[in-house]
């Protein structure tokens, strides 16, 4: 049995951070709406509650029935997590004097509690909360304080909490103020290690093997000797899921990869090449025209992306029913693909082009091979498998391709501009080295970018630094140029990098001038219809990675 610690969601931005930390110290995690605790399941060996944009004051603030977990099972709290514990079990939650967000350090530690074994005084912490915590419940003692915080972090053991009407049993509570899951709480792994391994007694069994190895097994007994359909779409995902479905039924596995006209240049040839060495049994289908007459005139985003996921099926559908027996369709959906189509109120943020169930039309049972892992364990279970590395950390691309990049109605011409754009880019990008140090070079290597350290350093390609890269086409814009002696009048493009560790937030990568500089030049140069580029510098939230 697979031990796992589940995460109440209460809305933090950070929640995935969370779960990413827990990830890497090889023990699985579920993260779950904060009402959704899973009763009468034996593989939890612990509870996180997480941060939340509320007041544990405010009357739509999310609250939880403790009484599920307290005492039965070690509970960590954060932010929110630990005011919400304070405040329902008679401590006191007021609002800060002002705001406190940013970098803290903590004055005093007790470095006897288990959840801060191996802290420094002084440690580093991240804030970011407007209310405080002024009194702890009775019995429970302060752990850690910092100058402004009397009780950034308290706890009460076992014998405290098995006298609360609440618990069920003897485990105990820990609950800090701060953040340990972002990289300025500078101990922060090793504060969620102490409460993981140590509290909650995780085995670390968790890994890219095992997973590979259990998936295998579980793959064989859900589908037998069906057969599966996979849909290809040239991406880490679906090909990590194509590969780990072969080696568990083979020939049982036929994947149909459709052109939709709006893919990476050449990217159609190559990836069909890269399947075909790794033995995977593809039917390539160019259905360009189609996708292509469907989208003429349409300008409204989600009206794009409906009518590629629309066709998507329509193609799909045609081509599967030439396989006879077939009764699974897989999909590459990962974990940040589920929550960024359905937050914590289940309000739609925008359609997924990976989430929504199947279409009634296909009669097919649904797999989803990859739907608990995040990006970068992805791409550790392809190496697991022995996939090749240019495949493994090719960034992210959406669904709908390069017709979410192209602002306005899409035509085979701007879709060439900006695949000559983008491919000087992205070139650009993998042909740049830089060398990192320190928390830059732990943040790539945690991301699974194989690097070697030498002197304290890696080397890695600006490419292998950035979560995610594209060229977005301003195609309802024209400005003006001079080329040689002549006035232009042409579309600007501006170019999208952005850093992150599970898509959920991200921030706009600092890309080198001289960098920039180049590949501004060859742009505007080589391809025509181009005579400006911009950069982005916006980051998520408020804004999203794609611009449609």
């Amino acid at each position: 049995m697979q031990q796992k610690i589940i995460i109440l969601d209460f809305g933090s931005q950070t929640t995935q951070l969370i779960g990413r930390r827990v990830r890497e110290l090889d023990t699985f995690c579920e993260i779950l709406p904060y009402n959704k605790f899973p009763k009468d399941d034996p593989s939890v060996i612990g509870v996180i509650l997480s941060g939340s944009p509320y007041s544990v004051h405010d009357p739509e603030a999310f609250k939880v029935d403790l009484s599920q977990f307290v005492g039965r099972l070690p509970v960590l709290g954060i932010c929110y997590g630990a005011q919400f514990i304070s405040h329902t079990l008679g401590g006191k939650v007021e609002k800060a004097d002002s705001r406190e967000y940013g970098r803290a350090h903590l004055k005093t530690v007790n470095v006897e509690n288990p959840l801060f074994k191996g802290f420094e005084q002084n440690s580093q912490v991240w804030m970011s909360h407007g209310d405080t915590i002024t009194a702890i419940p009775e019995g429970f003692e302060c752990i850690a304080s910092t100058e402004d915080v009397r009780f950034a972090a308290y706890a009460a053991d076992g014998a405290t909490v098995s006298k609360l009407p609440e618990a069920n049993g003897d485990k105990g509570i820990w609950a800090v103020q701060f953040h340990p899951e972002v990289f300025h709480t500078v101990q922060g792994t090793q504060l969620l290690k102490n409460f993981v391994v140590d509290i909650c007694g995780s085995t670390q069994s968790w890994s890219a093997a095992s997973f590979v190895d259990t998936t295998v097994a579980e793959l064989k007994a859900q589908v037998g000797d069906d057969r599966v359909i996979l849909g290809l779409s040239g991406g880490v995902d679906s090909s990590v899921a194509a590969v780990l479905l072969n080696r568990a039924i083979g020939n049982n596995l036929t994947c149909i990869f459709v052109d939709h006209g709006m893919l990476r240049k050449n990217e159609f040839r190559d990836v069909m090449h890269d399947y075909e060495c790794l033995g995977l049994n593809v039917i390539g289908v160019d259905a360009s025209e189609k996708f292509f007459a469907d989208l003429a005139g349409v300008t409204d985003p989600e009206q794009k992306r409906k009518i590629i996921g629309r066709d998507f099926v329509e193609v799909f559908n045609a081509e599967a029913k030439k396989i006879t027996g077939a009764k699974w369709l897989a999909q590459g959906t990962i974990y940040p693909d589920r929550i960024e189509s359905l937050n914590i109120t289940g309000k739609v943020i925008k359609s997924h082009h990976n989430v929504g169930g199947l279409p009634k039309e296909m009669h097919l049972q649904l797999c989803e091979p990859l739907k608990w892992l995040f990006k970068d364990e992805v791409r550790r279970v392809g190496r697991q498998l022995g996939m090749p590395e240019h495949l493994i950390t090719r960034h992210p691309f959406p669904g709908p391709g390069l017709a979410v990049r192209i602002l306005g109605d899409i035509t085979p011409e701007k879709v060439r501009i900006l695949q000559d754009a983008d491919d000087i880019y992205i070139r650009g990008l993998r042909d740049y080295k830089v060398r990192l140090s320190g928390e830059d070079a732990r943040k790539v290597l945690a991301a699974g970018v194989p690097a070697a350290m030498t002197d304290g350093e890696i080397e890695v390609s600006l490419y292998d630094q950035i979560w995610q890269a594209g060229t977005v086409l301003l195609s309802t814009v024209r400005s003006v140029g001079v080329m040689g002696d002549e006035r232009t009048y042409e579309h600007p493009v501006a170019l999208r990098a952005v850093t992150s560790t599970d898509a959920m937030t991200a921030d706009w990568a600092h890309l080198p001038y001289d960098f920039m500089a180049k590949v501004s030049n060859e742009i505007i140069n080589k391809v025509k219809g181009v005579n400006r580029v911009c950069y982005d510098i916006s980051s998520k939230p408020p804004s999203t990675i794609e611009w449609e």
